[in-house]
């Protein structure tokens, strides 16, 4: 069993050596014990087998006398220490790991994988969300996000806006670059997430000039300055709506209602939930002279429970798609994928043992959003394996769940050494079918 050729492990990990060998080492040579390769890849080889010790996870794989996993499944031949680790991915660009996202995206379109994302017009739904990794009330560097308490504490954040491409009914999504909201001076000029998330959407762009992309987003996302920057780069978007963020658009809306200008599609399921579907097209925005106007449309979900109907769920959105009943269902479906950011990623990543939010190192410069980075890579990687690779697959079917797996695959790396990714994996499939002379010496 095995994964199409160019998105196999090995082939993925190649992808990434290129990458890793082409960032700039600026340490004196004469006193470089370790390649830039090595040691990004042992933090990438870190964050995938979900290790949340550093040191620990260093000092297991210099145990087997010369042999390490590290060696044979990832190509590094030196393993640094902990500290020489976060030395040097401290100074590293994090602008030089953007061509992974654009490299392992490429290749799942090549193997025509992402063609069950797409919408309907061709396009992906990018689903974009802010989100913290890491908070402290003493350890900050210069790009830290600070909060002044009334108590007079202070509380230092790195905060992230994450996009992901994502479809309703498939588990997984494709993580992006994501873009980080930062303290851009180390004084007082706070960054916000209106703004990281324009420059979410250029850099999006520039990676993808030719890609048909739909923006997806909550509340924070759905006034007109992002709307106009998303419309210069040729995006659609759909976006939530919240009625008390817009109060003209909403009387706008209201008195077209009175007027039977708004559409009603009203549903009832094989369950006995009525599913009520509103819609209006052509809508101002806000009550500027110079407003955009965007299609609307809502949904209600009403149960009946002991004889009595009850609302259960409500939202609205607003988009640059044509609204109509032949596909106002399918655009809710679209715009509550906004969740899936939240539910499927940063859910997954804080909570399933990829520790986003454990402090692996903070660094002055770039470490702790370097760390992130080699853990949305692993992320990534196994989000490719699950849509890609047979043997992975039936490995999580085996052991059932995430936290399981990696449970296991940890415990094999610690009493064997493996030649290839295959090998492991088909180890944790049947070992009965392993070889003993693989075990790792005494």
């Amino acid at each position: 069993m095995r994964s199409l050729k160019h998105l196999s492990f090995q082939s993925l990990r190649h992808g990434l050596a290129l990458v890793f060998r082409d960032i700039p080492d600026h340490r004196q040579q004469s006193k470089v014990n370790h390649t830039m390769h090595d040691v990004v890849m042992s933090g990438y080889g870190m964050m995938y087998f979900q290790d949340p010790s550093l040191l620990q996870f260093q000092e297991r794989l210099q145990e087997a006398g010369g042999r390490s996993n590290l060696r044979s499944i990832f190509g590094v031949e030196s393993i640094p220490q902990a500290s020489q680790m976060r030395e040097v991915l401290d100074e590293v660009d994090r602008e030089k790991f953007r061509p992974v996202f654009k490299n392992w995206f490429h290749r799942l379109q090549r193997g025509k994988h992402l063609e069950q994302f797409q919408l309907p017009d061709q396009s992906y739904l990018c689903v974009m969300d802010g989100s913290q990794y890491f908070a402290s009330n003493s350890v900050h560097c210069d790009s830290c996000l600070s909060k002044e308490h009334r108590n007079g504490t202070v509380t230092f954040s790195h905060q992230i806006l994450q996009g992901a491409v994502v479809y309703p009914g498939i588990r997984q999504v494709i993580p992006l670059m994501p873009e980080e909201i930062r303290n851009t001076d180390g004084t007082d000029k706070q960054d916000c997430e209106i703004n990281a998330g324009k420059r979410f959407i250029r850099k999006l762009r520039q990676d993808h000039p030719h890609l048909k992309i739909t923006l997806g987003g909550d509340g924070i996302n759905s006034h007109q300055p992002l709307i106009e920057v998303a419309r210069e780069e040729r995006m659609n978007f759909i976006l939530v709506a919240k009625p008390d963020d817009h109060k003209i658009m909403m009387e706008w809306v209201e008195e077209q209602k009175k007027m039977g200008e708004v559409g009603r599609l009203s549903v009832v399921d094989d369950r006995g939930r009525t599913h009520v579907y509103e819609w209006i097209n052509q809508v101002p925005l806000n009550g500027k002279k110079e407003t955009i106007e965007v299609n609307f449309f809502s949904y209600q979900l009403i149960v009946e429970e002991s004889g009595e109907r009850k609302l259960t769920y409500r939202n609205s959105w607003i988009t640059d798609f044509e609204l109509s009943k032949h596909n106002v269902a399918k655009m809710v479906g679209f715009g509550r994928c906004r969740w899936k950011i939240e539910n499927e990623c940063f859910n997954t990543l804080k909570n399933q043992g990829y520790n986003i939010e454990h402090s692996y190192g903070h660094g002055k410069k770039n470490l702790s959003f370097n760390f992130l980075i080699l853990t949305l890579f692993a992320f990534f990687s196994h989000q490719i394996s699950e849509l890609t690779d047979d043997l992975f697959k039936a490995c999580r079917k085996k052991l059932g769940s995430k936290r399981h797996l990696w449970e296991t695959v940890r415990s094999a790396i610690k009493f064997f050494v493996f030649d290839t990714w295959e090998m492991l994996f088909q180890f944790i499939l049947s070992p009965a079918s392993f070889q003993p002379a693989l075990i790792k010496p005494g």
